[in-house]
Order: C-alpha cells, then structure tokens, then sequence
C-alpha cells in the first residue's frame, strides 16, 4: 500500500483535542512572507476576531514583480499599524492574547525579517508564548478552520500559489507529507508571466490585477475555448511533480505567432485574447489533474481500503484555489474517486493573517514543543523550507499508471 500507514499516521485523528479547546483562547497572527502585511486573531472556536491585510499588490504591479527592499520598507511602514487596528477590530487588550503566531518560512527573507522581529518584540514584552509557523503548512491547514468536522486528519492537499506548487499528505501541524512539488515555475507565477506578455495589463478593467485573476476572467470571454492547444508538461514521468515552464513558453510562442500573424502593435493585445485564456486555463487544469490523480491513487485509495468508514478528503489552497474553473476541475476530480474536496474561503485563499493564526491554534491544540515557546532567540527564519518527510522517490518508485480524468469543459 505504498507505505499509506507511515503517510497516513493515526488514520483516525479527532478533528480537534485538548483542554485549550475548552477554554477561549486568542491566537494573535503575523503573515510578511512575501508583499503582503496580514496580521489576525483567530480564537479556538475557529472563529476570526479581526483580519487585517495590508496589499502591496498596486505598487509592486508598476514594476512587473516584487522588489523585496521595498517589499521590506512597506511591511515595516504599516506593521504596527495593522497590529493597533486588529487589536481594536477583535476589542481585545494585548494581554489578553494567548500566543502569538508567525510566519517563519519559506518567503522572501527581507520580508519575513520584519514579521519575525516585530513578533518577538510582541512576545517578549507580553510574555507570551511564541509559535513558529511554516507559511505553507498554514495554507494547508486553513480549511479546518471552516470546516473542522468535515477536514480530519489525514487528508490529501494540493497546493498552488504564485510560489509553489505541491502534493501533501497532512497528518496535522509539523507533520506533512510531500509527494510532489513544482520542478521550475509555479501556477501562479507563470499566470503572472503569460498575463505581462499577454499585456492584459493594457485592459483597463484588469491594470490592477494579477495575472491569475485577469485570464480567468478573460477566458469567460471565450467564442473558440479549443482554438489553442498546449503541450501535457511531464507525460512521461509517473510522478507527481510539476512543470508549468513548458505551459509558459508555448504561451509565449503562441502570441507571438498571433501578433505576427495580425500584425499587433506593441501596445496593442491579440484579438483573440479570450480563446487564448481559456485555452490556457484548460492546459493547467488538466496538468494540475493529472498529477493530483495520481497522488490520490497513490495516497487515498489505499486509505480507504484501510478505513473505509469515511471518505477520503481532498483540499486544495494556495492562491490558485480563488480559480473557479481550476478548482471547479479539482473537485469534478475528486468526485470520480468519492472524495470530499474543499477549499478556504476565497478571503484566505491568499495570504493573510488568518491563516498564521490558525496553524497556531492547531499547534496549542497539539501541545508541541511547549517547552521552546518562550525561547524567542532560537526561532528565526528561513528563506526556503520543506516538510516532515518526502515521498517522492516512494511514488517515482511505484510508477501508477492512471487512467486519466478529463476536465470539464
């Protein structure tokens, strides 16, 4: 069974646990992984006090991508700002938090330098306990805030952003699987690549948006959805990585011969801007698919041989999830195997403070490491991180040749 019981740990786990449970508590959270300052406090009913987000979306779009000096200068500009409102927004006095969450990694360094410090200032001055948080675990735990009897432990998860792109297998906080990740660009990242090059940016309605958002919203502008058609990335690998390079050049090919053949002006977009979206939203759809079919056939199949009583559970998080039509195939995939499939509310699909919040009420729910929360110098950041374990010569190694599941159209 591919060594499910090693992946799937108890198989049996509560959806929650432990005398902090009993009692309200505050879990202050502090996310500035990236170009975001998001700061929240979440309590262990699940129930989000305040949300505060700080975007840098506007300025970084002028230049094309993020700088991270300046990503930098902006968290430390509005960080403790974001932190008076929250506080005032949840009515809360800072004594009475409980902990205090933050993100640690990965994430750009500069940016996680300011999070981290402003947090152990917090702590210290509070004397609260102080809880490290890996910035992807926190995006696959966020549904069980919302849906807490439905998400037990353990669950498949697929996770996609503008950064990342990986399978899990998640057993709860610190104790994540991985079966797959991205071996060059991320969903995200190419969405935002392809949209530039696209220049969607030259739209009035999309000048403001990121890439993702634009083509999905471009793509229901579609009259010939099949007109382009794009190469499968890793067809003849049996594994669950991902490659969404492949996806990107063919896009650039794709315009260029478009523009050449309309001759396109160079502050012009081609004609057929809908069609070619669609096209594109098609092709990381189904390569999203495939893989995940594969991580299921690997990792939930034999878990409901093993505990064939409750359907296995299939989340997928990460700012790709907002896709409607991505996620509407992901759960159509799901479907074919009985699996239940979730995602967070569109609001914590991205990053935000929530999430930070709530992987640190998983950690109190699990009591780990207590004994470190008041050791503030020894938790400190790291630019790239992975997970517990790694699966991914094990699923190399068993080769699942899967039938494939179409997406929808």
């Amino acid at each position: 069974m591919h060594a499910l019981r090693n992946l799937a740990g108890n198989g049996k786990a509560n959806a929650f646990g432990g005398g902090i449970r009993r009692r309200l508590s505050y879990v202050l959270g502090i996310e500035t992984s990236c170009d975001d300052t998001g700061i929240a406090i979440v309590d262990t009913t699940g129930r989000v006090r305040a949300n505060v987000l700080e975007s840098q979306q506007e300025f970084h779009t002028r230049y094309g991508g993020i700088i991270p000096p300046r990503a930098q200068d902006l968290h430390r500009a509005r960080i403790e700002s974001a932190y008076q409102r929250c506080l005032a927004e949840a009515q809360l006095k800072p004594e009475q938090l409980t902990a205090i969450a933050v993100t640690t990694r990965p994430g750009l360094p500069l940016s996680l330098l300011v999070g981290v410090r402003f947090a152990r200032h917090l702590a210290r001055r509070l004397q609260k306990p102080l809880l490290p948080v890996h910035h992807m675990e926190a995006h696959a735990l966020q549904a069980r805030m919302e849906h807490p009897e439905q998400i037990s432990f353990p669950f498949l998860c697929l996770l996609a952003s503008g950064g990342h792109c990986q399978l899990v297998v998640v057993n709860g906080p610190g104790r994540l699987s991985l079966l797959g990740q991205a071996l060059d660009d991320a969903p995200g990242e190419a969405f935002d690549k392809i949209g530039r090059r696209l220049r969607l940016h030259i739209l009035p309605e999309y000048r403001l948006w990121n890439g993702g958002r634009a083509i999905e919203h471009a793509a229901q502008l579609a009259s010939n959805p099949l007109a382009y058609e794009f190469p499968l990335p890793l067809a003849q690998q049996r594994n669950c990585n991902f490659s969404f390079a492949g996806i990107k050049n063919n896009s650039f090919r794709a315009i260029r011969a478009r523009e050449r053949a309309e001759r396109t002006p160079p502050d012009g977009i081609i004609s057929n801007y809908g069609d070619f979206c669609a096209g594109l939203l098609r092709a990381v759809s189904r390569h999203l698919m495939h893989r995940t079919q594969r991580a299921i056939e690997y990792s939930l199949l034999p878990q409901m041989q093993l505990f064939g009583d409750t359907p296995p559970t299939l989340v997928m998080s990460g700012g790709v999830a907002n896709n409607d039509a991505i996620y509407a195939n992901i759960a159509h995939l799901a479907a074919q195997y009985g699996c239940r499939s979730f995602r967070p509310s569109k609001r914590y699909c991205s990053d935000n403070g929530v999430m930070i919040a709530w992987h640190g009420v998983e950690q109190l729910l699990q009591d780990k490491d207590a004994s470190l929360r008041f050791d503030y110098d020894c938790i400190d950041i790291q630019g790239s991180a992975g997970f517990a374990e790694s699966h991914e010569e094990a699923v190399t190694a068993a080769a699942l040749k899967c039938k494939w599941i179409q997406p929808l159209r």
